[in-house]
């Protein structure tokens, strides 16, 4: 029953969430700026540093897949499996892991310990104080998923090919191809409710503050098993999706 609950508190708080977000109201002079500055401060420390990093680990995971490729006669397969691989599965996943360990569980655990003990949640404070930073840990994973996914497809030209235009042509066929509507779809969706999963799992713990709060150990615990779990649940379905 504790189980269940939970997971009702969740689906409660993303109503909420959803209701703020359409509304005129939340979107006013002040309430814009303190958006923008949840947004700007939990996207681009993170973009810089998931950047880099995806950029060495999708060198060395192309470098692997390219001379495996040769070694068994199978070079041509070689970016349709990168761009499998790499875009549609590594990526997405780890922009939302990477948002959740370094933003998301953080400032929910940090802000959950702020809180009163008896203190209720106004409209008001929801707007101000829940919105931007559920909003902010659903920008981030999008962003960081798109910037990533491209960088990773020029990189995958640049090693295939190098710097030639000729080759242009072929690539952006393989990729086309890749790219279905279906693999595109199912793509989007995974990258939206990762976002979803990322932003709102730590907010609506620290949202039923006095129902889901024992010690601060146990807090940030059960926040990562209920977030990774869904994150799970999610990359299954999509890998049944392109795959069956």
């Amino acid at each position: 029953m504790s189980w269940l609950l939970s997971w009702w508190r969740l689906l409660n708080f993303s109503v909420l969430m959803l209701t703020i977000a359409v509304l005129p109201a939340t979107y006013r002079k002040d309430n814009r700026r303190l958006l923008a500055q949840h947004l700007v401060r939990d996207t681009a420390p993170n973009l810089a540093w998931f950047g880099v990093l995806s950029a060495l680990v999708s060198l060395v995971l192309i470098r692997i897949v390219l001379v495996t490729s040769q070694s068994y006669g199978l070079t041509r397969y070689a970016l349709d499996l990168v761009v499998r691989v790499l875009t549609l599965e590594l990526i997405p996943l780890t922009a939302a892991a990477f948002v959740a360990l370094r933003t998301t569980l953080p400032a929910g655990l940090e802000f959950s310990q702020h809180r009163q003990r008896a203190a209720v949640a106004t409209v008001a404070e929801m707007r101000s104080v829940f919105f931007p930073r559920v909003a902010a840990g659903i920008f981030a994973v999008w962003m960081l998923a798109a910037v990533s996914c491209v960088l990773t497809l020029v990189l995958a030209y640049l090693t295939l090919y190098g710097f030639t235009p000729y080759a242009l042509p072929g690539y952006t066929r393989v990729v086309g191809q890749v790219f279905n509507p279906a693999v595109t779809m199912i793509l989007a969706l995974k990258i939206i409710f990762f976002s979803f999963a990322v932003g709102l799992i730590p907010m609506a713990s620290s949202f039923y503050y006095r129902a889901s709060y024992r010690a601060k150990v146990t807090h940030g615990l059960s926040d990562m098993v209920r977030l990774f779990a869904a994150i799970l649940l999610i990359e299954i379905a999509s890998l049944m999706g392109n795959y069956y």
